[in-house]
């Protein structure tokens, strides 16, 4: 193969771990999915496990970019061997990839991230994700309501 479609296959299984648990995922996976789907039609349910095994890993991983990064390399050999077998696989892919280097070029790109909060037996939970969290305490330490949170 190429040393130009090696290069290719890289690029193209960078970007797709680079999109794992972004707002670009599902956009990306659908087309990872075409590419593979283009060349056996069968292959597309065990693709689409594979892509959804290794974003959820990403997604829950305490070290994301650990994870992208090992992630990386099973999926360049994907696309390496997807590319050998068929050629023709080389436009679209070139054509994903550019996609979302240009969204995270941009700052189109978004991470996603889920956030799960319980309280129970009489429990409170204070909780933010990209920002602060204030809260006062008034006599007694209890916490001081703002009249504008509306009725108690």
């Amino acid at each position: 193969m190429s040393d130009e479609l090696t290069l290719l296959a890289e690029a193209g299984a960078a970007a797709v771990v680079a999109a794992m648990a972004t707002d670009l995922w599902q956009g990306t996976r659908d087309g990872v999915l075409g590419l593979f789907r283009r060349d056996a039609p069968d292959s597309a349910a065990p693709v689409g496990a594979r892509l959804d095994e290794g974003a959820a890993l990403v997604r829950t991983s305490a070290a994301p970019d650990d994870v992208r990064r090992a992630l990386a390399g099973i999926w360049s050999r994907e696309l390496h061997e997807l590319l050998r077998r068929d050629p023709a696989c080389r436009v679209p892919l070139a054509r994903l990839t550019a996609e979302v280097d240009g969204a995270f070029a941009s700052g189109r790109a978004a991470v996603v991230l889920e956030q799960n909060n319980t309280a129970r037996d009489s429990g409170t939970v204070f909780a933010v994700q990209h920002g602060d969290i204030h809260t006062t305490r008034g006599a007694g330490g209890a916490p001081r309501r703002d009249p504008d949170d509306g009725p108690q």
